[in-house]
């Protein structure tokens, strides 16, 4: 997937001129701000439909433009985080815009002689399985389902990676896999899962957490366009917590359930529309994923949070959040599951809202 990205054009500066896509978004603005104040870099592209405020030249377009090498004109890496993760995206829309975006990239940096592309991806890919080792290497097999979650698009923009340099000899590609993300901003399916009344835990499974900062992740993002480092990138806080360890610091009371009701009650929601997670989702907090920085460490990078700073982090940014399997409650379903003593967390404030469906459908209503 990768040779060195660090060849330079003939004639030009030592100092690469860089690129982001998404760079109005929250991540590629604060990465295109770090790149321009780094002092590493020759000039910073913003590349999105509108202007942001990071100091940048703006070259405004849809990423899905086909004209979006005439864009990267000068560019010698670029930055691909135009990716639509948004929970209540319509799935096979988010799906077709993801890929094509991701399509569109990279054909359009082989075009316009940009020798470095890197892309976003997550370490969700490796899938979680009880077998998996601690912590997955770079090289682990992926061995998540597509089936139709986030996850499925990156492992599909994953593939488009792998084939890019055969492609089109001269192009290296950097693949960046953070564990889960946390941060001033970040909503996941699994910052949510933190966000219910008590933790979901689901009886004979052993999972770990590890966590990846946000500032964490920018810098990682930043070593990789600057070359730094190359391939495939796992990115996260060093080590991993125990479903113990998390419980003890965050205060909050386990509640424990038999696989097959906690995989029904999720399979049941998420086919009445009530929770934007399908039931393999559930997967990722049952069995461990946690992965090895090693590779980013031999480059010179260390995180910046260690897990337990990184959960505690979450912690504050989620008060005053509810939500159960992933949907947010209001302010009524929330009371109700948090004075429920003895629901089960995958029923935890779902009640109501599959009661409410149920009304609606009655009465010729739309579930929203």
């Amino acid at each position: 997937m990768s040779s060195s990205p660090d060849r330079k054009r003939p004639g030009r500066t030592s100092k690469p001129t860089i690129a982001v896509t998404g760079a109005a978004a929250r991540l590629g603005e604060a990465l295109t701000g770090k790149l321009a104040f780094g002092g590493e870099v020759r000039r910073v592209v913003g590349l999105d439909a509108e202007r942001g405020a990071a100091p940048a030249t703006w070259r405004l377009g849809e990423v899905t433009d086909p004209h979006l090498a005439e864009r990267l004109s000068g560019v010698d890496t670029l930055v691909h985080l135009a990716v639509d993760s948004d929970l209540n995206s319509e799935p096979r829309e988010r799906t077709a815009r993801n890929v094509r975006a991701a399509q569109t990239a990279i054909t359009a940096a082989a075009a316009a002689g940009v020798h470095h592309v890197v892309l976003l991806s997550t370490a969700m890919v490796y899938g979680a399985l009880p077998d998996n080792p601690l912590p997955l290497e770079d090289d682990a097999p992926l061995r998540a389902t597509p089936d139709g979650t986030l996850v499925g698009d990156l492992l599909e923009i994953e593939r488009l990676a792998a084939i890019a340099p055969r492609a089109h000899p001269g192009l290296t590609v950097t693949v960046l896999r953070p564990a889960a993300i946390v941060g001033p901003g970040v909503d996941t399916y699994l910052t949510r899962h933190f966000e219910a009344p008590r933790l979901l835990v689901v009886r004979g499974t052993k999972p770990v957490w590890q966590f990846c900062h946000i500032d964490d992740l920018l810098s990682a993002l930043e070593y990789a366009a600057l070359g730094k480092v190359n391939g495939v990138v796992p990115v996260a806080s060093d080590g991993w917590l125990t479903q113990e360890e998390i419980e003890e610091i965050s205060g909050m009371r386990r509640m424990e359930l038999p696989e097959g009701l906690a995989v029904g009650a999720a399979e049941r929601l998420h086919r009445l529309h009530l929770t934007p997670a399908p039931a393999s989702d559930l997967q990722y907090v049952m069995h461990p994923w946690a992965v090895s920085n090693k590779k980013l460490r031999e480059a010179g990078w260390e995180p910046v949070f260690t897990n337990e700073e990184a959960f505690g982090q979450l912690l504050e940014d989620i008060d005053g959040h509810h939500a159960a399997l992933a949907r947010r409650l209001g302010k009524k379903d929330a009371a109700a599951g948090l004075g429920a003593a003895g629901a089960t967390v995958a029923l935890v404030g779902t009640a109501a809202l599959v009661r409410r469906a149920r009304r609606k459908r009655r009465g010729g209503g739309s579930v929203t």
